[in-house]
């Protein structure tokens, strides 16, 4: 079944949700800020994306410019940050089985379905 890790107040996720119902799929939402990740949530959405870790991380949030500047951080410290802070994670993402996307634009769910 596919997943949605989705934020209600991020129009972008909400966008996706509305594609992915005027399309007749099923699909279970995770409200990640509600519900946070653990790190090995966190390190398994990794694999499945294949993008670098970076790519995860909403470095434009106010938390990520207080934790690390303009500091360039690590993988590790990347990981703790989202587990910590959960808004810090890219959204919406769309997991599939084995398939992965950050849906940014929305239209990229597509792309796992």
């Amino acid at each position: 079944m596919i997943e949605v890790y989705h934020n209600n107040s991020c129009s972008k996720s909400r966008n996706a949700v509305d594609i992915l119902n005027e399309k007749g799929i099923d699909f279970s939402i995770r409200n990640y800020i509600d519900q946070p990740l653990n790190l090995d949530e966190i390190q398994r959405l990794h694999q499945l994306l294949n993008v670098p870790f970076i790519d995860m991380v909403r470095t434009d949030e106010p938390v990520y410019n207080k934790l690390f500047g303009s500091t360039t951080p690590m993988e590790n410290e990347l990981q703790q940050a989202l587990v910590q802070h959960p808004v810090l994670l890219q959204r919406p993402i769309v997991v599939n089985g084995e398939k992965a996307v950050i849906a940014r634009p929305p239209e990229r769910v597509l792309e796992v379905i």
